[in-house]
């Protein structure tokens, strides 16, 4: 059970606040317990974050924050070259923009998790992973951080003293080594929501991850969320 769900044995979530289109994502958030909102670095405004959150809080949703590699051009999937400091100021600008936000609406940011390029290189790259934690220590030390199942980041970050929670993904085929398979191969993406919802049935069922994520932006991602939340309730 992650910090702030209640009567939940695992956390079903989805990167939010990406799309111009208020009528999906409120489809969305009928089928989540958590929503990654982005602030800022690959997508997402104060518009967007407060239409978000509002969402989020009519529905009981948590609000976590889902900053990035500064790369609104590449919607944050490619690594740039930063350095540790770099990344800690970047996410800490990020995230404090979208708690603005969050605090004038009365609720709070409860867990973060890296977007995109920078989620994947923090799984396999110490120095990113460890200057994601200090931003997160910095801001909030009890904030729970997603992270990749299975990847070190995870024990670094325990180390840390941050809340940790392991994340799979539904829509997303995997490598042999545990990364996911990069967007550049045609069948990256699951889109069969019933595929989807078996893997993540099966994440659930072996321990994996305590959180399962559905991108916003993947083809069906409406159906595919509702399948998951049948099959897991099931």
């Amino acid at each position: 059970m992650l910090p702030g769900v209640r009567n939940a044995m695992i956390d079903l979530n989805c990167d939010l606040g990406e799309l111009d289109d208020a009528a999906h994502e409120a489809a969305l958030m009928e089928s989540i317990t958590s929503a990654n909102i982005a602030c800022g670095g690959h997508a997402g405004d104060e518009h967007t974050m407060e239409r978000t959150a509002r969402l989020a809080i009519a529905r009981g949703v948590r609000i976590g924050a889902h900053p990035s590699y500064p790369d609104r051009a590449n919607f944050g999937r490619l690594e740039i070259a930063m350095g540790p400091a770099e990344i800690e100021a970047t996410l800490r600008e990020q995230i404090q923009r979208l708690e603005a936000v969050v605090t004038r609406l009365g609720a709070r940011i409860v867990h973060v998790k890296p977007h995109g390029a920078l989620y994947n290189v923090a799984a396999r790259k110490e120095e990113v992973a460890r200057a994601i934690g200090t931003a997160i220590v910095r801001w909030n030390a009890e904030a729970t951080i997603f992270g990749l199942a299975g990847s070190a980041a995870l024990d670094l970050w325990r180390g840390m003293g941050l809340p940790v929670a392991a994340e799979a993904f539904a829509d997303r085929r995997y490598q042999p080594d545990g990364s996911l398979r990069p967007r550049k191969f045609p069948d990256a993406l699951i889109t069969n929501p019933d595929e989807a919802a078996a893997q993540a049935l099966r994440f659930a069922r072996e321990g994996i991850a305590q959180t399962i994520c559905v991108h916003g932006d993947t083809p069906g991602a409406v159906e595919i969320l509702r399948a998951c939340r049948q099959a897991l309730a099931r």
